[in-house]
C-alpha cells in the first residue's frame, strides 16, 4: 500500500509541475507580446523611401549585353535564377527588349541570394556557357535556366548546356573547377556595394549622361515600360 500511494504522490507532482510550468510560459508569451505590442505602436508608422536612382558600375561591353551595345539606354537587370519573382520578371525584359527593337539593351548581373541553394552555381554555369559558347550561349542558357526553375537541380546543369550546343565535358569541366565563382561573387559584392537590395532590380541607364534610374521588384510589364518611357522622356 505504501508503495501504490508513493506512485500516486509522484504522478500528483508531474502533474502539479506540468502545470506550473505551463503557467509560467502561458504568462512569459504573454508578457513578451505585450512588451513587443508596445515597441511596434512606438515605431514609425512610415518606412524609409528607396532612392530614385542607384549609383551603379556602368555598363562595360565585356558585360552580358543583349540587344545592341550603341544604344542610349540600357536596363542593367541584377537577378537570382532561383528567386520566383526574377523567373516571373524575365518574361517582361524578354518582351520589353522585343518591342523597343534596337532602342535599348539589356545588361545581365548576377545577384545570388545566399539563402538560395542553386543560385550561386546556377550563375556559374552561365559564366561557363558564356566562356565556352560566348554571349550567345550565356543567354540561351540563362532562359533554360529560369524555365526549369524552381525543379532543375544542379546535377541537370551539364545536360542543360547540351541542350544549347555546347560540349557537355568541357562544360562540366569549367563547372566542377570553380573557374567563376570569383566572378560571380564579385558581381554580387559590386551590386551589395550599390545598395541594390532585392532581386529582382533594374537599373535604367543613360549612356550620355550616367543618369539612373530604379526600378525594383517583379513589377508589371506595363509598369516597367512606363517607367522607361518616363526617364527616355525626361533624359531627351
Amino acid at each position: 500500500m505504501q508503495k501504490k500511494g508513493n506512485t500516486l504522490l509522484v504522478v500528483l507532482l508531474l502533474v502539479v509541475s506540468f502545470f506550473a510550468g505551463y503557467l509560467f510560459f502561458k504568462v512569459k508569451n504573454l508578457e513578451q507580446g505585450k512588451t513587443l505590442g508596445t515597441a511596434q505602436q512606438n515605431q514609425p508608422t512610415q518606412t524609409p523611401q528607396r532612392p530614385t536612382e542607384l549609383k551603379i558600375k556602368k555598363p562595360e561591353p565585356n558585360e552580358h549585353w543583349r540587344g545592341d551595345k550603341n544604344v542610349r539606354f540600357v536596363l542593367v537587370e541584377y537577378s537570382d535564377m532561383e528567386c520566383p519573382f526574377c523567373k516571373q520578371f524575365h518574361p517582361s525584359m524578354q518582351k520589353l527588349l522585343n518591342d523597343y527593337g534596337g532602342k535599348i539593351a539589356w545588361v545581365y548581373r548576377q545577384l545570388p541570394l545566399p539563402f538560395h541553394s542553386k543560385a550561386q552555381k546556377s550563375a556559374e554555369a552561365t559564366e561557363c556557357a558564356a566562356d565556352l559558347g560566348e554571349n550567345d550561349a550565356f543567354w540561351k542558357l540563362l532562359d533554360l535556366i529560369f524555365e526549369k526553375m524552381p525543379d532543375m537541380e544542379l546535377s541537370q546543369l551539364p545536360s542543360l548546356a547540351s541542350e544549347i550546343g555546347l560540349d557537355e565535358s568541357s562544360f562540366s569541366e569549367c563547372l566542377d573547377s570553380g573557374k567563376f565563382e570569383k566572378k560571380v561573387k564579385d558581381q554580387l559584392a559590386e551590386g551589395e556595394k550599390a545598395q541594390v537590395q532585392a532581386t529582382p532590380t533594374s537599373v535604367i541607364y543613360d549612356l550620355k549622361t550616367g543618369k539612373t534610374k530604379l526600378v525594383e521588384g517583379a513589377v508589371p510589364y506595363e509598369s516597367l515600360k512606363q517607367s522607361l518611357d518616363d526617364f527616355m522622356t525626361q533624359n531627351k
